[in-house]
């Protein structure tokens, strides 16, 4: 059974019910995912921002924007319209099985792991997720890495609130830290 097959038969019945909704479309469920990593070295060497399309490509299943800087920064010597960063926005099919990859394999292998904080759910439901390492993810060859770069992941949900957010997120399978 697919992640998003085990949501829509078990997952959305347990929301509604522990929830009180009145509603089967008031059950919250995910819009998007978001990947992102900020490439700030690609203004000095453009080779970089291949190789991070690429691993980016083979971590989503998906070609990844380039994002480019919107004002100018002197500090940083980023001028306008420079290529700063790169992101993927994954929807339907793709962001399920990125979301099961994540959740039964990406952070089991995280070394030293004792769950995700709650305050990484947000006030409007969504998760932020932080990683210091694109190597986490199977696909990703450690000996074609030219150097370690972080990620971050935002999964975006219509849970209105911080409450149904995190309801969501533990019934996906989201390990939580016990408090």
């Amino acid at each position: 059974m697919t992640f998003k097959d085990h949501y829509n038969s078990e997952i959305k019945k347990k929301l509604i019910a522990e929830l009180k909704l009145k509603n089967v479309m008031e059950a919250p469920r995910i819009l998007k995912i978001v990947l992102n990593v900020g490439v700030g070295e690609a203004v000095s060497n453009k080779n970089v921002l291949d190789k991070v399309v690429e691993q980016l490509t083979t971590i989503s299943g998906q070609k990844p924007v380039v994002t480019r800087a919107r004002k100018s920064v002197s500090a940083f010597k980023i001028r306008k319209g420079l290529p700063i960063g790169v992101k993927v926005t994954l929807r339907n099919e793709r962001m399920f099985s990125f979301l099961e990859k994540l959740v039964r394999i990406v952070i089991p292998r995280l070394r030293d792991f004792r769950g995700i904080q709650e305050k990484n759910v947000d006030q409007n439901g969504n998760l932020n997720l932080g990683f210091t390492e694109q190597t986490i993810f199977p696909e990703i060859d450690f000996d074609k890495v030219d150097k370690i770069r972080g990620l971050e992941v935002t999964i975006v949900t219509n849970a209105r609130d911080h409450q149904r957010g995190k309801k969501l997120f533990e019934l996906l399978g989201v390990p939580f830290k016990k408090s």
